[in-house]
């Protein structure tokens, strides 16, 4: 006779060192099996051949799992130059290889133009998806589909390491950034082609990886020693203002009551709404008028459960 696992209503984030050769759903799915949570998400996938910080949001912390997948991510990739495959990455088939008559000055200039606001197209083995099917099926295959460029943010790119045929760069860029496609693109400005052999997400948004836990620890700790690993749902949105609600506002807040915030008439925009316990409530739009509207909310009992980020 099958037992059946009694599903917990937990909540919070879990930073995950997601290990190679796993998908992102397939941790995430191992993650909240070891909790029994009722409801699990992530915040950004990572390629099965990647490794590093992949946070993942039980109950709750789901409902605020998009502010993050918005946020910056940093990226530690190590490009191998001359070689061209059909993914971008060591997991698909070698397309071409050139020599590699370069310099460490070439490498510097050729980085330096991808820095700032760019367009990217996105690669076609990707989870994007065209009608309702992910690109990597099409490209599996043989079908190309048109793509289009979009605009992202390189905020800087460091060069940490070149022997002449490999490098290794740190990568800060905006949300939708592929660093496989950037690699690529720097290849093609070289003349020598280039793909990633490695990438480790070593940041998002708030996050570092060295908060991250292994999959392995995870997995060799009890119920409550897990829980204790677990971060509060406001992580996630710690980049907003923070603003603070007497008892009536709170309540208010969380009855859908529209108000005007008198005490926060001068900020503007989304911020994260705290009571005087110091509860996370949710997020908060502020109008120009000092009006607040609720955006997204905890359920009330769920706010009392997590100790609040300062």
């Amino acid at each position: 006779m099958q037992i059946k696992r009694i599903k917990r209503a937990i909540n919070g984030v879990l930073l995950l060192d997601k290990p190679v050769g796993l998908t992102s759903n397939a941790a995430l799915q191992i993650t909240k099996r070891l909790f029994q949570a009722e409801k699990a998400g992530h915040t950004g996938t990572l390629d099965p051949f990647a490794t590093g910080l992949l946070p993942l949001c039980l109950g709750e912390a789901t409902k605020f799992a998009q502010y993050l997948l918005d946020a910056d991510k940093n990226y530690r990739a190590v490009m191998q130059l001359g070689v061209t495959t059909t993914t971008g990455d060591p997991e698909g088939e070698v397309l071409d290889t050139r020599p590699v008559n370069i310099t460490r000055d070439d490498l510097l200039a050729a980085i330096a133009r991808f820095i700032g606001p760019i367009e990217q197209t996105p690669p076609m083995y990707s989870a994007l998806k065209h009608q309702g099917k992910p690109l990597y099926e099409y490209a599996r295959a043989g079908i190309e589909i048109a793509r289009k460029s979009r605009l992202i943010h390189i905020r800087s790119i460091e060069l940490c390491a070149f022997d002449g045929a490999q490098a290794t760069i740190d990568v800060r860029c905006s949300a939708g950034t592929y660093i496989r496609t950037l690699a690529e693109d720097i290849g093609k400005m070289l003349g020598c082609g280039a793909h990633l052999i490695a990438l480790t997400r070593t940041a998002s948004g708030g996050f570092q990886l060295d908060q991250a836990i292994s999959l392995a620890t995870l997995e060799n700790s009890d119920m409550n020693a897990r829980d204790k690993l677990l971060l509060p749902a406001d992580g996630l949105v710690t980049y907003l203002p923070r603003i603070e609600l007497d008892d009536a506002e709170s309540v208010a807040l969380l009855t859908g009551q529209r108000q005007t915030l008198a005490a926060y008439t001068q900020l503007t925009g989304l911020v994260r709404a705290y009571d005087r316990q110091q509860h996370f409530l949710g997020l908060v739009e502020l109008q120009a008028s000092g009006l607040a509207v609720a955006r997204r909310l905890m359920n009330s009992s769920s706010s009392l459960t997590q100790n609040p980020v300062q």
